[in-house]
C-alpha cells in the first residue's frame, strides 16, 4: 500500500489536487510503499502557497516560566505593578502574578511566523484581537491559525493574506484570539495568484466582548501608592491626551534576544547577509518590539491600565532601526462602564510611538500620512479599576 503524503501544517493527508512541489514540506512518493521529503528543510509558504480556509498548527509548544518574564521586564523596563509583584496580585485575589499581555501576544505571535511569515515583506496591521484569559507561568502556550483571505497586489509578485490566529493554554482553552494581515511575497511572479477574498473586519471589538480579567475586588481596594498613580477608571475622559514623556533607545542585541525569545524566525530581524540587500541595508526591528516598549512607556500616565483586553487595530507605520529612540503619546477614545463588572471599567486607548522626536506636540497623522517621526498607531482597549 502507497503511504499517505502529509501535509504537516494540518496534519491531514495531501490529496493530488493540493499537493504540488511548491507546497515547503511536499514530499514525492519514489517507491510502492515509500515516500521520501523532497524539501527536509521549511522554506516557508509563498503567497500561492495560501488557500482560503487553509488551517495551520504551528510547532512548538512554549512552556512560559517566570524566568521568560522577568527577561521581558529586563528588555522592556514594564512596571506595571501587576505583572511585577505576586504580593500585589493576590491582594487582588489573582493566585500570582500573571505574565505581561504583551508577552503572550508575542509567544503567540512567534509561533505563526515560520508558517505565515517567514517569507513576508511587511506585517501590515491587526484586528478583532481579544485576550481571552490571564495566563501564569508555568502555561504552555500553542497556536493555530486559520486563512481568512488572499489579496494579489497589483505588481503580481506579492500578495497578502489575512489570518485569524488562536493562541491555547494546556487547557485546550484559548487564551488569545486575532487577526493579522502581511505582505507575502510570491515565488513565481507568474504563477496564478489563490483564490480572492478580502474579510470584512470589526473596526472597533464590542466592550461586551472584553473579558475581565480582574477577579471581584470583594471589598479589596487598590493600593495607589504601590501600582503608582491615583487615577483610575472614573479620572480618564475622551478626548485626553498624554504625553509619556520619556525615551528608549533601541540597541541592536536587544531587540534580537527579544524576537529570539518569541521563538520569531523572520529574516529580516537576524540576518544582516540578507539585509544588506534590502532597501535599508539593515535589519528591521519587530513591529511588536515597539508596541512593548510603547506599552512601558505608557506606565507614566496610564499605571493602573494593568491589563490589554483587547486590539481595534494597529498599523506599523514606518521601521524602527537600532539606534533609533522611541517616544509615545496617548489618546482617550473613549470610558466605557462594564454593567456586569462595577469595580472594572475598559479605557479605549489610541497609542502613537514615534523615533528621535519628543511627543509633546503630538506628532500624528497629517494631510498626506503620519508625521515623518510615526512608527506605530495602535488602538486598543485596557482594564481599569473604578473607585
Amino acid at each position: 500500500m502507497r503511504k499517505l503524503l502529509f501535509d504537516y501544517s494540518t496534519s491531514q493527508p495531501l490529496s493530488q489536487k493540493n499537493r504540488h512541489p511548491s507546497h515547503p514540506y511536499w514530499l514525492q512518493p519514489v517507491s510502492e510503499g515509500l515516500s521520501v521529503p523532497v524539501h527536509k528543510i521549511n522554506a516557508g509558504y509563498c503567497f500561492e502557497d495560501f488557500r482560503l480556509g487553509q488551517v495551520l498548527v504551528h510547532p512548538t509548544p512554549r512552556t512560559v516560566t517566570r524566568a521568560d518574564a522577568v527577561l521581558y521586564s529586563a528588555i522592556y523596563g514594564s512596571r506595571f505593578a501587576l505583572q511585577s509583584s505576586d504580593v500585589f496580585s493576590q491582594d487582588l485575589g489573582y493566585p500570582e502574578s500573571p505574565l505581561d499581555d504583551w508577552l503572550v501576544f508575542h509567544l503567540i505571535f512567534g509561533k505563526t511566523v515560520p508558517d505565515i511569515s517567514l517569507n513576508a515583506i511587511a506585517n501590515l496591521g491587526y484586528a478583532e484581537a481579544v485576550f481571552l484569559k490571564p495566563v501564569y507561568p508555568g502555561a504552555t502556550l500553542t497556536a493555530t491559525s486559520e486563512v481568512i483571505g488572499l489579496k494579489e497586489s497589483s505588481s503580481g509578485d506579492t500578495g497578502v493574506v489575512y489570518v485569524r490566529s488562536t493562541g491555547f493554554d494546556q487547557t485546550g482553552e484559548a487564551v488569545l484570539s486575532y487577526c493579522r494581515w502581511v505582505l507575502v511575497r510570491k515565488r513565481d511572479a507568474k504563477a496564478p495568484a489563490p483564490q480572492e477574498h478580502v474579510p470584512t473586519l470589526s473596526k472597533v471589538v464590542p466592550v461586551e466582548q472584553l473579558v475581565p480579567f480582574y477577579p471581584l475586588h470583594d471589598g479589596r481596594s487598590i493600593n495607589l501608592a504601590l501600582s503608582g498613580s491615583p487615577y483610575l477608571w472614573e479620572d480618564y475622559e475622551k478626548g485626553e491626551r498624554l504625553d509619556h514623556v520619556c525615551g528608549m533607545t533601541v540597541e541592536e542585541a536587544e531587540h534580537q534576544i527579544a524576537t529570539r525569545l518569541y521563538q520569531n524566525t523572520a529574516t529580516v530581524h537576524f540576518d544582516q547577509h540578507a539585509a544588506k540587500d534590502n532597501r535599508f541595508g539593515r535589519r528591521l526591528i519587530y513591529g511588536g518590539h515597539v508596541i512593548s516598549l510603547a506599552r512601558a512607556l505608557s506606565f507614566n500616565g496610564l499605571a493602573n491600565a494593568f491589563h490589554i483586553a483587547a486590539i481595534n487595530s494597529g498599523r506599523h507605520v514606518a521601521p524602527l532601526f537600532a539606534g533609533d529612540t522611541v517616544f509615545a503619546w496617548s489618546e482617550i477614545l473613549e470610558a466605557a462602564a462594564l454593567p456586569y463588572r462595577p469595580d472594572v471599567g475598559a479605557l479605549r486607548i489610541r497609542t502613537v510611538a514615534t523615533k528621535n522626536r519628543r511627543c509633546s506636540e503630538y506628532p500624528d497623522q497629517q494631510e498626506k500620512g503620519y508625521h515623518p517621526s510615526v512608527v506605530l498607531d495602535l488602538d486598543y482597549w485596557a482594564l481599569m479599576p473604578r473607585r
